[in-house]
């Protein structure tokens, strides 16, 4: 048999074992690629609208001067989180390419106006935000079922909501809030990645740019390290990302995931310093493991995540990016710390089972509820406390299917602080697709 045969075959079964798994735990680094019906070509993509009241105040004070802000008036938020495009093309012989392109909080906008009443000056102005993002752009040549290359921009599958972050993965309207706090999430990087299936397990192993240590912050830990303001990415630190699914039990997946590599240093220009040489051996290792799992059977869904992180010499990027000279240097000035973690489990019974009619047309409602517990900023005992920064949050709500390819949410949801502070709670309404068109 051919080669270019035996690469289609392998190919097809990977998508035919991911399909039959589990109706919910198509991996994002997987279904990007999925070719429906033996097309080259494949389009999809998937989407979320999201309408929020939250009933507490969103004053910047509000934590270190909560007492003030006990009775304030609430606030609310719509928003597109995410509206995302797949492309990929099948061109034969082991050899394709899949593409992402994802429009966050409804894409950035600007425009150039003529101010008359400013002298007639010219300004450009910001009139939107959000962000326009290639989430994933890689080639990949396939030689069997268990060995694949990718090179290029992909998804760094390390905990539950990077590597099954399309919307209908999870059961709130926005992605689970722990692990979307202390990761980057969706966590993508340029590298080369070694991935594949034997048997019951499906593993990958990356090497990708590194973090930088000068974008981590209190609130987000690690969030917006593997970010750059930049052109290009910083690469002179790299980071080593690993992950591992089993399928043995019919319909449970348990996946191992981890991260290693260095933040310090990591910064353009290169010499970039606050202090001379005072920081040259600082190397800020970053160490993150993650353990998740979805059970898919008997009408129930269950799903959980923990996750916990190490940021080493904490205190002294802290004083570093503190000591930055640069006026407008784009690096977080507040403290990161040298600790953080995310626990989160769900689960979901699907009442529609049970009534004749429903079942038959396929249709589903799911009754859930989430509880998560995360703390983006455990310090070093050099370093200050922050204890707003742990928080619980607990939901319950409805995901209603009509098709299996579009979900509406609708969910109560409380965040929960130490007495010092105001709980928030909220109330949200969501849409949400995913599917191919082509």
């Amino acid at each position: 048999m051919k080669k270019t045969a035996i690469a289609s075959i392998a190919l097809a079964i990977i998508a035919a074992q991911a399909a039959t798994e589990s109706q919910a735990q198509v991996a994002a680094f997987d279904s990007v690629s999925t070719h429906q019906r033996g097309n080259r070509l494949s389009i999809g993509g998937y989407g979320e609208v999201a309408l929020t009241r939250n009933f507490y105040s969103d004053n910047v004070y509000r934590y270190s001067q909560a007492s003030k802000y006990k009775d304030a008036p609430g606030h609310g938020r719509f928003d597109i989180p995410h509206a995302v495009v797949y492309i990929s093309y099948d061109f034969g012989k082991g050899w394709t390419m899949s593409s992402e392109i994802e429009f966050e909080h409804g894409g950035a906008g600007g425009a150039v106006e003529k101010e008359f009443e400013e002298a007639g000056e010219w300004e450009q102005e910001t009139e939107k935000g959000g962000e326009v993002e290639l989430e994933q752009f890689w080639i990949q040549k396939s030689f069997a079922s268990w060995a694949n290359i990718r090179v290029g921009h992909f998804v760094v599958p390390v905990g539950f909501t990077n590597a099954y972050h399309e919307p209908l993965n999870f059961f709130t309207v926005y992605r689970p809030e722990g692990e979307a706090t202390i990761l980057p999430c969706t966590w993508h990087d340029t590298g080369i990645s070694f991935w594949g299936r034997s048997g019951d397990f499906r593993y990958e192993v990356q090497l990708i740019a590194g973090l930088d240590g000068f974008l981590f912050d209190r609130d987000n830990w690690i969030q917006n390290g593997a970010g750059s303001p930049f052109e290009f990415k910083v690469a002179n630190k790299y980071g080593f990302a690993a992950r591992i699914d089993n399928y043995t039990i019919p319909g449970l997946r348990i996946g191992l995931s981890g991260y290693y590599g260095r933040s310090m240093h990591n910064t353009f220009p290169h010499d970039l310093e606050s202090d001379g040489n005072k920081y040259k051996e600082v190397k800020g290792t970053v160490a993150i493991g993650a353990i998740d799992f979805a059970y898919n059977a008997h009408n129930w869904i269950v799903r959980g995540n923990a996750d916990y992180g190490y940021v080493g010499d904490a205190a002294a990027i802290s004083e570093a990016k503190r000591n930055i000279n640069a006026t407008d240097a784009p690096y977080k000035k507040s403290p990161v710390g040298k600790n953080a973690f995310a626990i989160g489990v769900e689960a979901g019974y699907d009442v529609f089972s049970q009534i004749n009619k429903t079942r038959r047309t396929n249709q589903k409602l799911y009754v859930f509820g989430r509880y998560d517990c995360y703390d983006s900023y455990i310090p070093s005992k050099q370093q200050a406390q922050y204890e707003y920064t742990k928080k619980i949050r607990m939901a319950a709500g409805i995901n209603y299917h009509p098709i299996p390819q579009v979900a509406v949410k609708a969910e109560y949801s409380k965040r929960f602080f130490k007495s010092q502070y105001n709980d928030e709670p909220s109330v949200s309404l969501g849409i949400a697709y995913e599917g191919f068109f082509l």
